[in-house]
């Protein structure tokens, strides 16, 4: 909230973000809202990555060049680890099953 002396013999202030003229008053403490802006501009990175990090297709803030798809790729291989681990194991069972049965 910087404020501008548009003309300071008679003590007029311009806000350039609203673009309103006022009269400068000594009982009114103004204080610049800039750092507070920066740190809610860093914040709104920090969301905006958390977000994404729920995509797999999307590029994270702190990771390294070319590693856009690295989250994808992991998924689809643990999935298909873990599908063909189950799959024997339910394999196993049912040979199991069908060996006490005498089904075989």
């Amino acid at each position: 909230m910087s404020m501008v002396h548009a003309v300071p013999e008679a003590h007029l202030v311009l806000d350039p973000l609203t673009s309103l003229l006022a009269a400068e008053r000594e009982d009114i403490i103004a204080y610049s809202m800039d750092p507070v802006m920066a740190q809610l501009d860093e914040l709104d990175k920090i969301a905006d990555d958390l977000i994404n990090s729920l995509s797999p297709s999307k590029e994270l803030m702190n990771s390294f060049p070319g590693r856009e798809q690295t989250a994808y790729k992991a998924g689809f291989y643990g999935n298909t680890f873990y599908g063909v681990i189950v799959g024997l194991g339910v394999a196993g069972l049912m040979l199991l099953v069908m060996g006490a049965l005498g089904v075989m």
